[in-house]
């Protein structure tokens, strides 16, 4: 398959478009094709990581360059790290102390304990499982008549309601309900294995009912989900960002279109809300964000400018993006790649020595401006300066010129001390859907 695709990269010009390059177009095309094969093996055999090692491996080279060589610095951005206790290879955490105990007692045998007199005990603790089990509850109402005929109620029959239900005149219960719910949404199993969970049990549900069932619960958590909402944009920053999702499409059976989970989050209250389209277009967070005001954090696609633009919102970048254009250059270019990345290891540094030092959101504010600040201009600087000299189809020319055009958005987090450097977060929230997704395949 590989051989293939290279191959079809190769015939992408025939011979008499060769022969009328000049020998500058001709290296050009082959850096460019050199460049496409490492991207495709990067694909196939490379790993995902995105951790960026320097050729000197030392985290102190930070700060020995020219631009973060002033001392007083250096010593002030120096911090401990506490180190947690390692625990010895046989050694084991101990077992809850919420958890129930079932004593089990177990006495020497083949001696008269009469004649022996108890100076202490020896526990050991095994932690057990008891398989889930279905059960039935079984409502009984009696029904009662009046016995005196001349009572006002005498014709009536008196019977007791019956308690609230989830699902009115299910056979489902609360707790059955709620293992389908987290089954599904929590631990990503899909319908069919939840089903073959009940059938190891003695009992055999259709797949349609079940899913009615997740359709019905999703109703009556709707008031919940708006609430949510209503509170993630009441606040005045956000991170927002999509994800794919093949759905079945009820027009054409058998065939799934591509619809898209867009996620809210607020970084602040950590709480955030799922909103499914049906594609990925512009108009779908103008419409969420209509009555937003105040900071949106996104990636570059080009779908959250018209929300960005706005003059009541503030327009934040992700460097996790801008690196990861930048490391996927190392391949082909990795003096200019190389150089570009240790300046934003500076500045993940930087955010990791506030983390770890319980900055509040002011004293995070002042310590990017002493230390990320100026890195950040001579990051641009030399974003200017080399642009010309890289192919604009190269990798590295692509991280400069995506980078360029989100500068503005990506220094603005150093404006205030509550917003991040990256979107992270909201990517963090996205990963359970991507768990599910290869376990669904598709969503109905």
């Amino acid at each position: 398959m590989f051989i293939i695709i290279v191959f079809r990269i190769f015939n992408t010009m025939n011979n008499n478009d060769l022969y009328a390059l000049s020998k500058e177009e001709l290296i050009a095309n082959i850096l460019l094709l050199q460049q496409q094969v490492a991207e495709l093996k990067r694909l196939i055999f490379g790993q995902k990581r995105e951790r960026f090692i320097p050729s000197d491996s030392a985290q102190a080279t930070l700060f020995d360059m020219e631009e973060l060589s002033v001392e007083q610095d250096a010593v002030e951005i120096s911090y401990k790290r506490s180190k947690t206790k390692k625990q010895s290879p046989h050694s084991r955490n101990p077992l809850p102390s919420n958890l129930p105990r079932k004593e089990i007692i177990i006495e020497p045998e083949g001696i008269d304990l009469n004649k022996m007199k108890k100076i202490g005990e020896e526990i050991t603790e095994e932690l057990e499982y008891e398989e889930a089990k279905l059960y039935v509850n079984k409502y009984i109402r009696p029904k009662y008549v009046a016995i005196d005929r001349n009572e006002s109620y005498k014709s009536s029959v008196v019977i007791a309601d019956m308690p609230e239900r989830v699902i009115p005149k299910g056979i489902a219960g609360a707790g059955l309900i709620a293992h389908i719910i987290i089954s599904k949404f929590i631990d990503h199993l899909p319908i069919y294995r939840i089903r073959k969970q009940f059938k190891r049990l003695g009992v055999d549900l259709a797949e349609s009912t079940i899913n009615d069932w997740v359709k019905q619960t999703a109703i009556l958590l709707e008031p919940l989900y708006n609430l949510i909402k209503a509170v993630v944009l009441s606040g005045d920053y956000l991170m927002v960002d999509e994800t794919a999702v093949k759905v079945l499409d009820k027009k054409l059976k058998g065939k799934t279109h591509t619809g898209y989970h867009w996620v809210y989050y607020d970084p602040i209250h950590k709480m955030l809300f799922f909103e499914y389209r049906r594609g990925r277009h512009k108009q779908f967070p103008m419409e969420t964000l209509s009555q937003f005001r105040g900071a949106v954090q996104t990636d570059g696609y080009a779908g959250y400018n018209e929300v960005v633009k706005r003059s009541d919102i503030i327009g934040l970048a992700c460097f996790a993006h801008a690196r990861r254009k930048f490391e996927r250059a190392l391949s082909n270019d990795k003096k200019h790649a190389g150089w570009f990345l240790k300046r934003i290891q500076y500045l993940y540094l930087v955010e990791r020595v506030a983390r770890e030092k319980g900055l509040s959101a002011e004293q995070r504010y002042h310590f990017r401006q002493r230390h990320s600040i100026r890195v950040l201009k001579r990051m641009r600087e030399w974003m200017i300066e080399n642009r010309r000299q890289m192919l604009p189809a190269s990798q590295i020319g692509k991280a400069i010129d995506y980078t360029l055009s989100l500068w503005k958005r990506l220094i603005a987090y150093t404006e205030d001390g509550r917003y991040e450097i990256d979107n992270n977060l909201v990517e963090n929230s996205i990963r359970p859907v991507a768990i599910g997704r290869k376990n669904y395949l598709f969503a109905a």
